[in-house]
């Protein structure tokens, strides 16, 4: 029988898993990978700001998260430098900033590793709760905007023509991410949430031939993924965090092997 400490954990990551699947789609066909580690890592930002101000972490995440996207929009808007550029001067200097201000943070004892790397073992209930609601709100808001969203995606004057509104589309978006880094933080960690986003999305595009099914497939592989990292995390007491990327890692490569053997035996047929 599993412990309950256990059954959190397993939960815990199914919930991650779940919401994590379809941003990630978005993700790899909009090509914003870089955009997912920038805020992922501006969340370690409002892990001192939670600190500071004594509000709950999710919180402080959440709005941090938030404000960094809101000024990477103003940035890209009036200054000339790409936006690769941008979010690389983001990226590293709200994770910097953040470092900094835990570090003078000598009243507090904050595991920082726990943060960057996640400790999935370690869920509460309330972690638990907090994620559940979150993978509810994501999906719901995700199944109404799935139009204006892929419209966004394929073609924007398409989406304004008709009257989609794809800013507002993407302004949701931003915000959906906010939600998954926020309540994911102590699942996978800030260094490795763009991860849970990014593989299972493009491992799924390997064998799917609809919008819809590439959404659904990489909520499965994602959830397959974290259930064997934690297993492997448990058999070797390596850290939870880790062992889930290498475990969707080992999937990618083996679709990409699969994918190549049923395109070699077609081709000799």
């Amino acid at each position: 029988m599993l412990d309950d400490y256990l059954v959190r954990a397993f939960l815990a990551g199914i919930g991650v898993a779940l919401m994590a699947g379809p941003l990630g789609c978005f993700i790899v066909w909009q090509k914003l990978a870089y955009f997912g580690d920038t805020m992922a890592h501006s969340a370690l930002l409002g892990v001192a700001f939670a600190l500071l101000f004594n509000i709950d972490t999710v919180l402080g995440v959440f709005l941090v998260a938030v404000i960094v996207s809101i000024a990477l929009f103003i940035l890209q808007a009036r200054e000339k430098l790409s936006g690769d550029s941008l979010l690389g001067i983001l990226a590293h200097a709200t994770l910097a900033i953040g470092l900094i201000l835990i570090g003078f943070m000598t009243w507090t004892n904050v595991d920082i590793n726990s943060y960057l790397f996640g400790d999935i073992l370690a869920v509460s209930r309330t972690d638990l709760l907090t994620v559940w609601i979150g993978c509810a709100f994501i999906l719901v808001v995700l199944f109404i905007l799935w139009r204006p969203l892929l419209a966004l995606t394929i073609n924007i004057d398409m989406a304004k023509a008709e009257n989609m509104k794809p800013e507002r589309a993407r302004f949701i978006f931003m915000l959906l991410m906010a939600i998954v880094i926020a309540v994911a933080i102590n699942i996978i960690g800030i260094l490795l949430i763009t991860a849970l986003l990014i593989i299972p999305a493009a491992t799924a595009r390997r064998f799917s031939t609809t919008p819809e099914q590439m959404a659904i497939l990489a909520s499965l592989i994602g959830i397959v993924g974290t259930v064997l990292g934690l297993y492997a995390s448990i058999g070797f007491d390596s850290r939870s965090g880790p062992s889930v990327v290498v475990a969707l890692f080992i999937l990618f490569i083996a679709s990409r092997l699969t994918s190549a053997a049923i395109k070699e035996f077609s081709h000799d047929k």
